[in-house]
Formats: structure tokens, sequence, C-alpha cells
């Protein structure tokens, strides 16, 4: 396929690059649409008629009239050097210090409105200057211009490997290239990794339990452990705040004073486990197993469990004294055996759960819902003036 340069009878600016196909007619056809003009016939840089499309040589420069004799372009004084030859002006860029040549055509014709089609649409119009090799002197990346160059040769975006997109979409928005910056931005969107949710393994929890200091707060907010075994590790003082902890395994872990505020303990075993002082404040157990658990601290610090959900959990065993059980849902939850003394059970629901050789003395029962719930065995009696409903 051969391509010419198009351009009005006279003028030597504004032109158009088309392909040759066809015949002679279907040319002028296609010089009459992209000039906006009656085309009737075509003439070389010289003033020769073309009356056979087989004259025509690629990347030829030719002249488009209405009818009207040819117009030498030469006597415009400010025709630019090249244009009146059978070839393209060709330019050298020096990008950054690295060269590439090119065509004015090219700068031009892709993007028109862009930085540089006004750059090189006319000689002189922007002062460009020029190094010792008659390069033009451009100040900026040559990786990045590279492949913007390139889309203005073929209109594919084309970037090797180790070319930053990022670095190239900055270049495309300061030349202003606009039809680049859309296929750039799909470009660096598409080559984001996806967001990893996949839980934390034991052996990943691990590693960050010996890389932290015993005396630094462990801070795991909002962390998938779901599924994970973290039986028999030491989990102090750590903050697990709002994480998902939904079926993991925490037998004999120590969560002494561990924040699991609103963390999400469903179907989790955290059988023999030492839970003094934590903090359990809202936090989901649905399910979850917590036989012979230790929520008793010596020191005076009382476990935190107000307003949790422990539907039908399996505490039974546990030592529990003076837990925060306040507002608390233990539906069907079995706490058989427990030593609840002195715990809050305040507006707890205790429907239907089964509460067998308990001990509550001093429990705080008032406002609890124990509608079905079991007090066999009691190791000491329930008065009325604990419970009013």
């Amino acid at each position: 396929m051969r391509r010419v340069t198009l351009f009005l009878n006279g003028s030597p600016r504004n032109g158009k690059v088309v392909a040759v196909y066809g015949t002679l007619s279907d040319l002028l056809s296609v010089a009459s649409s992209k000039l906006g003009i009656k085309a009737t016939s075509v003439y070389n840089g010289k003033g020769g008629l073309i009356d056979d499309i087989a004259l025509i040589r690629d990347d030829d420069v030719l002249f488009v009239c209405e009818g009207e004799p040819f117009i030498d372009p030469q006597t415009d004084p400010k025709l630019p050097e090249g244009l009146s030859g059978s070839h393209t002006d060709w330019l050298t860029l020096n990008v950054g210090g690295r060269y590439f040549t090119t065509t004015r055509s090219t700068l031009v014709n892709k993007e028109p409105d862009s930085m540089l089609a006004h750059m090189f649409k006319d000689k002189g119009v922007w002062g460009n200057k020029q190094d010792r090799r008659g390069a033009f002197l451009i100040d900026r990346s040559p990786e990045y211009f590279e492949p913007i160059l390139n889309y203005l040769r073929h209109g594919q975006l084309i970037v090797n490997d180790g070319i930053n997109l990022l670095g190239v979409l900055e270049e495309a928005r300061f030349f202003g290239i606009d039809s680049l910056i859309e296929h750039l931005e799909v470009a660096i969107k598409n080559s984001q990794p996806p967001e990893d949710h996949s839980p934390i393994s034991r052996k990943e929890f691990v590693r960050f339990l010996l890389a932290t200091p015993t005396k630094s707060e462990l801070r795991c907010q909002g962390l998938n452990f779901s599924g994970a075994d973290l039986s028999r590790l030491d989990l102090r003082y750590i903050n697990f705040k709002m994480a998902n902890l939904s079926r993991c395994n925490l037998a004999h872990a120590n969560l002494c004073c561990a924040n699991l505020e609103r963390a999400d303990l469903s179907g989790s075993v955290l059988d023999c486990a030492n839970l003094q002082g934590v903090k359990m404040l809202c936090s989901n157990a649905e399910g979850a197993s917590l036989k012979l658990c230790n929520f008793e601290d010596p020191s005076g610090i009382k476990a935190n469990l107000e307003g949790a959900n422990l539907k039908g959990v399996d505490m039974e065993g546990s030592q529990m004294t003076g837990i925060n059980l306040r507002v608390a849902t233990l539906k069907n939850a079995k706490l058989k055996n427990c030593n609840l003394r002195g715990a809050t059970l305040a507006g707890t629901d205790l429907e239907n759960c089964d509460l067998s050789g308990c001990d509550l003395q001093e429990a705080n029962l008032r406002g609890s819902n124990v509608k079905g719930a079991i007090f066999e065995e009691m190791l000491t009696p329930l008065h009325m003036s604990q419970s009013v409903r």
C-alpha cells in the first residue's frame, strides 16, 4: 500500500496523509473529502499533471486543484523545507539526550490539538530550540516518550517490559494526547493485582509474633483469620478488634487482656483458653465452644462481654467470677458447672440456658430473661432479689 501527502493547490500547510488505492478517480474522491474541496486534478511538486495513478510513488507530495492552474508552492516565502520534494518532511528530536527520527505528519495528524502538533505544525511558531546536530530539543523522559511516538505512528499502545505505565500516562497528559490517555488509564487499571482477602495462616501469623517485641502492641484490627489454627499461642494484649476469627482453633491460647471487641468468633473453638481481662464487647461468638475457659483474673481485672452474641455457646465448667455479661445474648447456651460468682447478668437473655450446677452467689440477674432456663443442682440458692423476671 502506498501513502501520499495531499495539499491544497499552492499551499504547503495543513496537508493530509492518505492511502492510494483503486483509480485516480478514487484518489480525487478521497482528496475532496479530506481537504473539503471538489478535487478535479492532481499535480506533483514540480507542477506536473498526474493523469494515471500508476505514476504516483510512495511518500509523494501532491497538490490538489479544483480546475485552476497549478500554483507553485515555492513562491510562498514561508514554505517549509522538504515539502517541495517527493518525500515527507523528516524531523529529528532530541528527547532527554536520546534521538528520535520521525515525520512532521506523524507528530501532527494523529492528534492535531496536542502540544506536539502545535510545536511542529508550522516552523518557527514555537521557537523550538535545536542542538548542534539540528535535532529539536525536548526536555522529557525518552523512555516514556517512545511509546507515545509509536502510538502516533500506528495508533496502538505498545509498552515494553520494565516501563512504568504511570510514567507514560504523565507524558501523555503533558503532551495532550487525549486518545492515548484513555488507553493508558484502562491498561493501568487492568494491571493492578486483585485485592487479597485470603485468611492469614498460622505460619504467617507466627512470623508476625516473632517479629514483634513483647512490650509492643500488635494491632490486628479487621484482619481475616477465618479457619486459622491459632491454638496454644501467646496472644496476650493483641488488638483483634473487628477481626474475622470465625471457625478458628484457639484452644489453650493465652488471650489475656486481648481486645476482641466486635470480632467474629462464630463457630470457633476456645476450649481451655485463658481469657482473663478479655474485652469482647458486642462480639459475635454464636455457636462457639468455650469449655473450661478461665475468665477470672486474680488482679481484679474483669472480663467484659457486654452485649456479646453468645447464642448456643458451650461454656461448661468455665471460671467466670465477676464477668460482665450485661445485655448479652446466651439463648440456648450451656453454662453447666460454671463459676458465676458476682457476675453481672443484668438484662441478659438466658432463655433456655442450662445453668445446672452453677455458682450464682451475688450474681446480678436483674432484668434478665430466664424463661425456660435450667437451675438444677445449684451450689448456692438463687434469691428473688437477684432477678425481677
